[in-house]
């Protein structure tokens, strides 16, 4: 199987074509390695799927459709789509609207589109975001919940464009699946996300900005675990019975809501040193707490999250160590 992947030198990305290059598949990666982030990050992560035979990589904009009409025509055996690329982070939202609507609508289109006029895509995978629950009260989140409070720009382009797909799977039965990621963490993770910038400021001797007053709540899942759930569903397309849309959502969570002190206490103990806290109020476009109900997944799937963050927090600090060269 040929897969293509855009996000390829992402977080989730570069660990999903990782694990579909291990087991033989080949995967065309796609990416612009915009600087929302470090690039050097970005390209390292590159290099070393790069090594692969089976690996071939378009520095893309998903966004440009005759640059990924190129793609697609200079690979054609391309059966599945796994679309990870998007312009992330809710805070980043508040000031750069446009790069949202940009890549998660526009970029999205495009790839719907690709899959569409391929003639031959047996399954479109595509990640969402727990921040579609929004301003949702009920725990844990689950995909029957309405998702019509958007509390963030982010939150609202994903939503869009679970419902971009699901027309897709209505009009032309194209097989798709939408992927509600609860915080990933985990070695080669973004510098944006909390674990990184924690790390980095403690290390640092910097405070660490700790938001409604360390009173959060997060589903915080390892990047392996992530990995497997993205997998597992690209081999479960949804099943067309020539009446309702071929599509599926889930959500993708360790399936336990931790405690935001505690994730920062497994961090200072496994750098063995204490933060200095900047306790603020709750930023906007932020929610309080998040737990993902993930019984659909398991029971269409068989996913079964493996990584407490007793085990995947320590893991995380060692890559961290290594890549900094501590």
């Amino acid at each position: 199987m040929t897969v293509l992947v855009t996000g390829a030198a992402g977080f989730i990305g570069y660990h999903t074509c990782q694990r579909l290059l291990a087991r033989g598949e080949k995967v065309v990666g796609v990416d612009n390695l915009n600087p929302y982030y470090d690039v050097a990050l970005k390209e390292l992560r590159l290099s070393h799927l790069a090594r692969h035979p089976g690996f071939t990589y378009a520095k893309v904009d998903i966004a440009d459709r005759q640059a990924m009409a190129e793609v697609a025509a200079a690979d054609p055996g391309v059966t599945a789509y796994i679309n990870l690329a998007a312009q992330a982070g809710v805070r980043h939202s508040l000031s750069a609207p446009h790069d949202y609507t940009h890549s998660n609508v526009e970029g999205l289109l495009v790839m719907l589109e690709l899959a569409r006029h391929s003639g031959k895509c047996r399954h479109f995978v595509y990640a969402s975001s727990s921040s579609v629950y929004g301003a949702n009260t009920k725990l844990p989140f689950s995909v029957e919940d309405r998702v019509d409070s958007p509390v963030s720009l982010y939150a609202a382009t994903k939503r869009a464009g679970e419902l971009m797909s699901h027309s897709y799977s209505h009009l032309f039965r194209i097989p798709t699946t939408g992927l509600r990621f609860f915080t990933v963490y985990g070695p080669w993770g973004r510098p944006d996300m909390a674990a990184y910038l924690f790390a980095k400021a403690i290390l640092a001797g910097e405070p660490i900005r700790v938001f409604n007053n360390g009173d959060m709540r997060r589903d915080f899942t390892f990047i392996d675990d992530i990995v497997s759930g993205v997998v597992g569903v690209l081999d479960h397309p949804p099943v067309d019975n020539g009446t309702t849309p071929p599509c599926n959502l889930y959500n993708i969570g360790n399936n336990k809501s931790e405690q935001l002190m505690d994730f920062i206490g497994l961090i200072e103990a496994s750098l063995g040193k204490k933060a200095i806290y900047q306790f603020e109020p709750m930023q906007a476009g932020d929610v309080k707490e998040t737990a993902a109900d993930i019984s659909a997944i398991q029971r269409d799937v068989g996913f079964a999250p493996t990584t407490p963050i007793s085990v995947g927090v320590p893991a995380f600090i060692d890559w961290f160590k290594q890549y900094h060269g501590l």
